[in-house]
C-alpha cells in the first residue's frame, strides 16, 4: 500500500504504534490519515476520535469489519470514508484521491491572525509583530486551542481535552503552560474558567 501511494506521488509517514502515530500527526500535520481500525496497541476508533478533535485531516479508515454497525461506528468516530478489507488497490487509490479533493475544497486556513499575533499553522510558528516566538509543540497546540476560542473562557478540563495529545488529569499542567506562553509572548490574553 505504501509503495503504491509513493508511486503516484504521495509522501507517506508510517507509524509503528499509537504513540508514534500521534507524534507523527502532530509533527507532520498530514492532509490525510489512513487508519487501520485494529491497531496493535490501541483501538483505531479511539485514535480516530482523537484525530477528529484535531480537525485538520481527512481520515480514511481501513477495516476487516464489514457489518453495517462497524461501518457506522467508524464514520461516527470521525472517519470521512471507510473501506473494508480486502479491497482492490485501484479502489483504494481512488478513495485517497477523492478525499484529497474534498480536503482541498474545504482546506483550513494556512494561518490565523489576531492583531499583532500571527499563527502559521503550516510551519507551526508564531510571530508577534516582527518577532518569532519559540514555542514547544505543546505550547503551540495550547495557543492554537486558545486562539480558536476567540476570547471565550475555557476550563482547564477543556484545555486538557483539546490541546493535549494524551489523557492528562493534572490541571496544574495547564497553568504551567499558560504561564510559559504569557512569559514568551507578553501579550496573549488567556481566560480560564
Amino acid at each position: 500500500m505504501v509503495g503504491h501511494l509513493q508511486q503516484v506521488g504521495y509522501w507517506v509517514h508510517q507509524s509503528a504504534d499509537l504513540q508514534q502515530a500521534r507524534d507523527t500527526f502532530l509533527d507532520r500535520q498530514p492532509n490525510l490519515v489512513i487508519l487501520d481500525s485494529e491497531l496493535a496497541d490501541g483501538h483505531g476508533l479511539d485514535f480516530c476520535r482523537w484525530l477528529q478533535q484535531q480537525r485538520q485531516s481527512m481520515i480514511l479508515m481501513l477495516s476487516a469489519r464489514s457489518t453495517e454497525s462497524d461501518i457506522v461506528a467508524g464514520l461516527r468516530a470521525g472517519a470521512d470514508d471507510y473501506l473494508t478489507k480486502p479491497f482492490g488497490m485501484q479502489e483504494f487509490l481512488a478513495r485517497v484521491e477523492a478525499l484529497n479533493r474534498r480536503n482541498r475544497a474545504v482546506a483550513a486556513p494556512a494561518s490565523l491572525d489576531y492583531g499583532d499575533l500571527k499563527i502559521d499553522l503550516v510551519q507551526r510558528r508564531v510571530r508577534l509583530k516582527t518577532v518569532y516566538i519559540d514555542l514547544t509543540p505543546q505550547e503551540f497546540s495550547l495557543l492554537y486551542v486558545l486562539a480558536q476560542a476567540g476570547g471565550t473562557p475555557l476550563s482547564r478540563t477543556d484545555l486538557l481535552r483539546k490541546a493535549w495529545p494524551d489523557a492528562i488529569d493534572n490541571h496544574r499542567t495547564v497553568d504551567t503552560h499558560v504561564l510559559s506562553l504569557r512569559k514568551k509572548s507578553k501579550l496573549i490574553p488567556v481566560s480560564l474558567a
